[in-house]
């Protein structure tokens, strides 16, 4: 079963595949001693400032085709760096792209180019030429970090003038020599480009930005962490590369949609795999799952000049990178029509019709649930009576459209009430309680109802307890049309605390930002049939106390997040039910606790946690919760034995060493170098 946040094999996939990587723990180099720094995160060593930063500062094409470049290399403070390495700590490699884009093209074409043969063992493609760096060109120092690059390869002295020519820039820095360092802190690049006749450039290609990238990708980076930035990749990316052992082409947009669609192709859904022959394997990306609705274009399209072009500009290259059982040759799944290229896809295929769901590129990637035809809910719950222990809670509440119109709860498809407590830790100690009852019997008018639950506050309860309210409806779209279309659309659940004892209310703590969530999956809609879109309102459920019916597994919120999010680098399959979560692939850092967290939040002296997890298909019975949150993560042996020996019948010791500022603490431990 497939269970990917993004790439199901993809964390050496995608890497060797020469894109994008999946930056999991256990791919990343052992860390090294550093003077820890949180303000710079973690760049200051005995050495110095690490890092790299490289900027192309000027560029020609001289009448006899040769092609120079001035670059300069600095720290992140801006010291200059010898790229030898001599006078500054750990060489500098600079490795130099040269490409163009003829008029009235949209992509780039290398002047840099290589001649790769198949390899793969019976294989007899023909060799194919790529794209490439610059290899043989000749380095002159200007000054320390300022250095003049002559390409070995030449441009035709026929070549246009006119148009705009690119160089593109890698530079790594090695430090290996004095200590391990993340290969990929030490990276940065950079694109240069200019028309050679000294015309201002006009004519660029910017259609995706490595902004949006690293949304997911934290950060994005390709060829072993050398290319981490999509302006530089869409140089050689382009359609004059093709792999010469399944001659599919590396045309970036083709590439990427492919990677992302993966599990989806129609093509691997009838059985052939989407992979890649490269370096001696394959690089199969036909397990990946994207974390949200592959028709959300504009999660990728976004941020940049020509962002709009997946709609104002379609191509067939583009489309039929995703809907692979179109052959556009022959008409076959395009309505019996051939299209010969890419001059009439726009008149059919426009940017937006009238009507969803349509042959338009808005209509045709349209989600059912984000129609403008879809009036939507709002859900509140406005006050909770009788909140003494031993009280039925009487709940007001109140159900809208978006527009403000009262909605008539007799008439969704489902609503219901969730009462939990203590907001220390749910379902746990004296008076713990969880429930839910749909509100069949609820009174009011106008869109505002009173309901009197039946199961009452626990007489044990003390402090603050909550109520939460979830709603969903179905309707359908284009009704009485061949496009008729079921849409599935709900509310963002909310919870509205109280106090059972006369003390101050206090709001189940928060650890995790849903915005941060939707980081990469745009809405937390694909679980539960969305009605649990919000991270306060999952750990109503995912408390302490609850396990898997057949794992036994923990699924407290932190560790099962973890787990999930781990997927394939834990020691230990995490399988819930019948789905082994060991096929995730993280699409980021997966030291970065705060690409989830809220501030400090991660931190063990923060957790605020009291309660023991229930983990009987765990090391132990029970785990205490920092111990919990940790083995998400760390599942091996090892640590639960550690965490153990560290946990006395007065509680847990991590602070003593995990603590901020301590010798282990989580951001040391963590700790990332770029």
């Amino acid at each position: 079963m497939r269970k990917c946040l993004i790439c199901a094999s993809a964390a050496l996939a995608l890497a060797s595949a020469m894109l994008i990587g999946i930056a999991s723990g256990a791919d990343r180099p052992a860390k090294r001693a550093v003077q820890f720094d949180p303000a710079l995160n973690g760049t200051v060593s005995s050495l110095g400032k690490t890092g790299v930063v490289v900027k192309i500062q000027g560029a020609a094409i001289a009448n006899d085709g040769a092609i120079t470049v001035r670059a300069t290399i600095v720290d992140p403070d801006g010291v200059p760096l010898d790229r030898l390495g001599v006078t500054t700590p750990g060489p500098v490699s600079l490795s130099f792209i040269a490409a163009y884009i003829p008029a009235g093209k949209s992509q780039y074409v290398s002047y840099t180019t290589t001649v790769l043969n198949a390899t793969l063992p019976g294989n007899t493609n023909p060799s194919q030429v790529q794209a490439a760096n610059d290899s043989g060109g000749t380095f002159t120092q200007n000054a320390i970090g300022d250095y003049t690059y002559t390409f070995k390869t030449k441009a035709p002295t026929t070549l246009d003038r006119t148009v705009t020519h690119s160089i593109g820039v890698s530079a790594v820095r090695n430090l290996a020599e004095y200590g391990t360092f993340d290969q990929w802190s030490e990276a940065s690049n950079d694109v240069y480009s200019f028309v050679p006749n000294g015309s201002p450039v006009t004519v660029t290609r910017s259609v995706v930005s490595t902004n949006a990238c690293n949304q997911c990708h934290d950060p994005m980076f390709g060829h072993g962490g050398s290319r981490i930035k999509v302006e530089l990749c869409i140089m050689c990316h382009s359609p004059q590369t093709v792999n010469p052992d399944t001659k599919l082409t590396q045309d970036m947009n083709v590439l990427i949609h492919k990677i992302h669609m993966g599990s989806s192709l129609p093509s691997v859904k009838a059985g052939t795999p989407y992979r890649i022959w490269h370096r001696g394997a394959w690089s199969d990306f036909s397990d990946v799952v994207f974390p949200q609705d592959v028709r959300n274009c504009t999660t990728c399209h976004q941020g940049s000049p020509q962002a709009d072009n997946y709609k104002n500009n379609p191509t067939a290259a583009a489309c039929t990178s995703c809907h692979d059982d179109v052959n556009l040759a022959t008409g076959v799944n395009h309505l019996n029509l051939p299209q010969l290229n890419d001059n009439e896809c726009k008149f059919c295929h426009t940017p937006k019709g009238e009507l969803d769901f349509d042959a338009s590129i808005v209509g045709a990637h349209m989600i059912p649930a984000n129609s403008a035809s879809v009036p939507g809910l709002v859900v509140k719950v406005l006050k909770v009576d009788n909140t003494k222990p031993g009280g039925n809670p009487v709940v007001t509440f109140s159900v809208t459209d978006k527009k403000n119109n009262a909605v008539d709860i007799t008439k969704i498809t489902s609503i219901r009430l969730v009462l939990a407590g203590p907001n220390t830790d749910y379902n746990t100690g004296p008076g713990a309680i969880r429930v839910s009852e749909t509100p069949t019997k609820a009174t009011g008018s106008n869109g505002t109802y009173v309901y009197t639950m039946t199961n009452i506050i626990p007489a044990a309860a003390t402090g603050s307890y909550t109520v939460s309210i979830q709603a969903s409806n179905t309707m359908t779209l284009l009704p009485g049309t061949m496009k008729a279309t079921t849409a599935v659309y709900t509310a963002v659940p909310m919870e509205y605390y109280f106090s059972v004892d006369k003390s101050a209310t206090a709001a189940r703590r928060q650890v995790v930002d849903t915005a941060k969530c939707d980081n990469c999956h745009k809405q937390l809609t694909f679980v539960h049939g969305g009605t649990r879109a919000n991270v306060q309102e999952c750990v109503i459920c995912h408390n302490p106390a609850l396990v898997d019916g057949t794992s036994k597994q923990s699924v407290n919120l932190a560790w099962q997040i973890h787990s999930i999010h781990r997927g394939q680098n834990l020691e230990n399959p995490y399988i819930l039910g019948t789905t082994n979560y060991q096929e995730v692939g993280f699409p980021g850092d997966l030291r970065n606790c705060s690409a989830c967290h809220l501030p400090g939040t991660y931190q063990v002296e923060n957790v605020k946690a009291k309660a023991l997890v229930a983990s009987p298909g765990g090391f132990t019975p029970t785990t205490p919760p920092i111990s919990a949150a940790c083995q998400g993560c760390h599942d091996d042996s090892a640590s639960a034995s550690h965490a153990l020996a560290n946990t006395t019948v007065i509680g847990e010791s991590c602070r003593a060493c995990h603590s901020a500022n301590e010798q282990f603490s989580v951001d040391r431990v963590h700790q990332r170098y770029f």
